[in-house]
């Protein structure tokens, strides 16, 4: 069963997500910000991250660029209010989404993310980062 970490502040949209989510089999891990997210990736990585961008602690680009470094091959969704936000994340994440989204359309996008085979090299690369910290 896929795992999924959702990193957002507001306890309504992670419980939302996590209803959601595990409705179609999914099993999921909740982080109220950046810093705990990461926290939790670094100590289990998901198959899939669903994360808000503005966030107190640490925000999402802030999460996201470490996650990156630490872990290349991590995928993840972005989401916010603001559309400016996700503009600077386009590079660094497979999708963005922005709020309110269509609850159909995240859960296509989580199904071909989840289910997606990793790319040849990536996850090798992860493992020897994730043995170098």
């Amino acid at each position: 069963m896929p795992r999924i970490l959702v990193i957002d502040d507001d306890k309504h949209v992670r419980y939302l997500l996590r209803v959601v989510l595990e409705r179609q089999g999914y099993s999921v891990v909740e982080a109220e910000n950046g810093n705990e997210g990461l926290q939790c990736y670094r100590a289990e990585p998901t198959d899939l991250v669903i994360t808000d961008m503005q966030m107190p602690v640490m925000d999402g680009l802030q999460m996201i660029r470490e996650l990156r470094r630490v872990f290349p091959a991590a995928k993840v969704i972005a989401m916010s209010g603001g559309r400016g936000v996700l503009n600077l994340v386009q590079t660094l994440v497979q999708r963005t989404f922005d709020k309110p989204f269509c609850i159909e359309e995240l859960l296509d996008t989580v199904q071909q993310l989840a289910s997606a085979p990793d790319f040849p090299g990536l996850r090798a690369a992860e493992e020897t980062s994730h043995t170098l910290r």
